[in-house]
């Protein structure tokens, strides 16, 4: 009987779970897409995506493969998971590309805060504009890859379409906070509240950094790069729960 209740449990709790992601999923799509959608957002979003791969992994590692949602019986689910496996390569690959980016946009901001100390503003301009070219390099490797990646296919499963619509979301996720990076530092003329000028120097240079300032966009590039590092291993654990269930399907 016991036995029973566990086995009817089973599909229930994976219903739930799997309701959980498509909910998770659909919020963070209205964040990332939002227009006002910032930089904070996008070092939450990371972390939330995270867990979302978590919870996918989760399902993954349910004892059934019918419960799992990845039956290889027929070679259409054998080729969705296997695209899915190649797909998983690129994504890595450009998570990873982002976890660089920002620990270069990082090194660049506390290197802005050593010049500023010594009352270099010739150097100070350079390293913001140094911090500049980082942003855009950041946005380069999305232009050739995006499109690829995303392009769509019929899921075989329910764990193939959700880990379709979370590749997706991570892409969105990762370029959108691309376009932002460069807009942390801002000219004279589009101060805002990430702008890093200060009035007091316009007449003696283009763009001179406050300390604090500084400090504050420091930890957020360390907080972006945190919530990069954290989707890239949960990224990883993905790719090697799709992997044993393939090589389980081989024999």
């Amino acid at each position: 009987m016991a036995s029973h209740t566990r086995s009817a449990s089973l599909p229930s709790s994976l219903h739930s779970t799997e309701s959980n992601v498509d909910e998770e999923l659909q919020l963070l799509r209205a964040c990332v897409t939002a227009p006002s959608a910032t930089i904070g957002a996008a070092c939450d979003g990371l972390r939330r995506l995270g867990d979302v791969y978590s919870s996918i992994e989760q399902i993954m590692c349910l004892p059934s493969s019918q419960a799992a949602g990845l039956s290889l019986s027929s070679p259409q689910q054998r080729q969705a998971v296997e695209e899915e496996l190649d797909r998983s390569l690129v994504l890595i690959d450009l998570c990873n590309a982002m976890q660089e980016s920002l620990a270069e946009l990082k090194t660049s901001v506390h290197e802005l805060q050593l010049v500023l100390k010594r009352g270099d503003v010739v150097a100070a301009q350079s390293k913001v504009e140094c911090f500049v070219r980082l942003a855009k390099k950041a946005q380069k490797p999305f232009k050739k890859t995006t499109m690829t990646i995303r392009a769509a296919r019929e899921g075989c499963s329910s764990m193939v379409r959700l880990l379709g619509e979370a590749r997706e979301m991570a892409i969105s996720l990762l370029e959108s906070t691309s376009r932002l990076l460069p807009k942390q530092i801002a000219s004279s003329s589009n101060a805002s509240r990430w702008s890093l000028v200060s009035r007091r120097f316009q007449k003696t240079c283009k763009l001179v950094c406050e300390q604090e300032q500084l400090q504050a966009l420091e930890r957020t590039m360390g907080d972006l790069e945190n919530g990069a590092e954290f989707l890239f291993r949960r990224l990883i654990h993905i790719r090697v729960s799709l992997l044993n269930i393939v090589q389980m399907y081989s024999f």
